[in-house]
């Protein structure tokens, strides 16, 4: 015996009144927000590497960083 339609909408109505419209709204908007934030935090991570600046820890190796003083 699962959730029929009927079910669902009630529980809709109950969350609607509960909380209201308005609330809801601004709910998903700080959804949508926290969504925009993530996808745009997951392209700043993916920066090609000839974009970013030379230093001397990226031009030399692990074996010669000891050779650097």
């Amino acid at each position: 015996m699962g959730l029929s339609a009927q079910h669902i909408l009630l529980l809709l109505v109950i969350g609607l009144l509960l909380f209201g419209r308005g609330k809801i709204s601004e709910l998903m908007g700080d959804v949508a927000k926290g969504i925009k934030s993530f996808k745009k935090g997951m392209a700043e991570d993916e920066v090609p590497e000839a974009k970013q600046p030379r230093t001397i820890e990226n031009d030399v190796s692990g074996s010669d960083r000891s050779k650097v003083s």
